[in-house]
């Protein structure tokens, strides 16, 4: 038994992602931690000269309570009986895992453009997506809906896999607070430069290995379900840093180089244009069904990290759990 126990949360929790995915009409860690992230951006404010220091503030306490709060749960969970801690430490990791969500509402997306509504397309799309959508046309409403899928493969899914892995459900408690923070503060512009400087290098720093790793896994994927797989090997290699974050570019590369289409380029956020260099060749235009293949690569790509990595965490943690009997 000691064997399955350290696999056995996080198998749970991602079968249980695959099967239900987020129940939106309950309270939802991430949404908690949001709202954490909100009041204390509206404390720091008001309180502090220093912004940088004040986003240093912020992230700790974040970091301190979301994971904290994990620990505590699960410690006095696993003192009354390890079966209960298992129960609840599966459906913690089950909260962190964001596959079906992102599979549903990325097909959102490819419905309402099968449906050719454009515009309940591009109201999908805003839902997912931090750029500006209202200037998006067709082709330009289904590659933001695949980039999301392609860089999200990474820290909506498998990074949270690797650190739960890792970690347990408090690593990807920690790993989300801290991707969190970044989706809400991280900006480059002039509300956030300062305040989410330090959170923003934090998520660069904690999904820096995740990236690669997912990348490297994707590429084997690509072959598997019969995509271009030597074309996304050359894509991530030319350009796999052409994105202003250092993670980013990773998997939409594998994803654009596996697809044989071309993705990224100028974007607008908060009415700003910003120029972005494209990612991938344009060897076929891009089509809706790019969307549900991206998902098809997401899952592949997830189910084969998530094979390695409980490998590895039973590997670790049963000589640990032998020791302590």
């Amino acid at each position: 038994m000691n064997f399955v126990i350290p696999i056995l949360p996080l198998i749970i929790g991602f079968l249980l992602d695959a099967l239900i995915g987020d129940p939106y009409s309950l309270p939802h860690p991430i949404r908690l931690i949001g709202r954490l992230i909100s009041a204390l951006e509206k404390l720091v404010r008001d309180h502090f000269i220093d912004l940088t220091a004040g986003g240093v503030f912020l992230a700790l306490t974040v970091l301190v309570l979301s994971a904290g709060t994990a620990f505590g749960v699960l410690f006095l969970c696993y003192r009354v009986n390890v079966w209960l801690g298992i129960a609840v430490e599966s459906v913690l990791c089950y909260y962190m895992i964001a596959a079906r969500c992102l599979q549903k509402e990325s097909m959102k997306v490819y419905i309402a453009i099968s449906e050719n509504d454009t515009e309940k397309a591009r109201k999908a799309v805003s839902m997912i997506v931090g750029r500006d959508t209202a200037v998006l046309d067709r082709d330009g409403i289904i590659r933001a809906a695949v980039e999301t899928v392609a860089e999200n493969t990474s820290d909506g899914v498998t990074a949270p896999v690797i650190y739960m892995a890792l970690f347990g459900a408090v690593g990807g408690f920690f790993y989300k607070a801290a991707n969190t923070m970044d989706s809400m503060i991280g900006y480059r512009n002039e509300k956030y430069e300062k305040l989410g400087k330090f959170a923003a290098k934090l998520d660069d720093l904690l999904n820096y290995i995740p990236s690669r790793l997912t990348a490297l896994v994707m590429i084997l994927s690509s072959f598997i379900l019969g995509y271009d797989g030597k074309n996304a090997l050359k894509i991530w290699r030319r350009d796999r840093r052409k994105h202003a974050s250092p993670n980013s570019a990773q998997t939409e590369s594998v994803c654009a180089g596996a697809m044989n289409i071309r993705l990224a380029g100028d974007a607008y956020y908060f009415g700003e244009l910003h120029k972005k260099e494209y990612i991938g060749d344009d060897i076929r235009p891009i089509e809706n069904e790019d969307i549900r293949r991206a998902n098809k690569l997401m899952y592949a790509a997830s189910i084969i990290i998530l094979i390695i990595f409980s490998a590895l965490r039973t590997v670790i943690y049963c000589p640990l759990l032998q020791n302590v009997r």
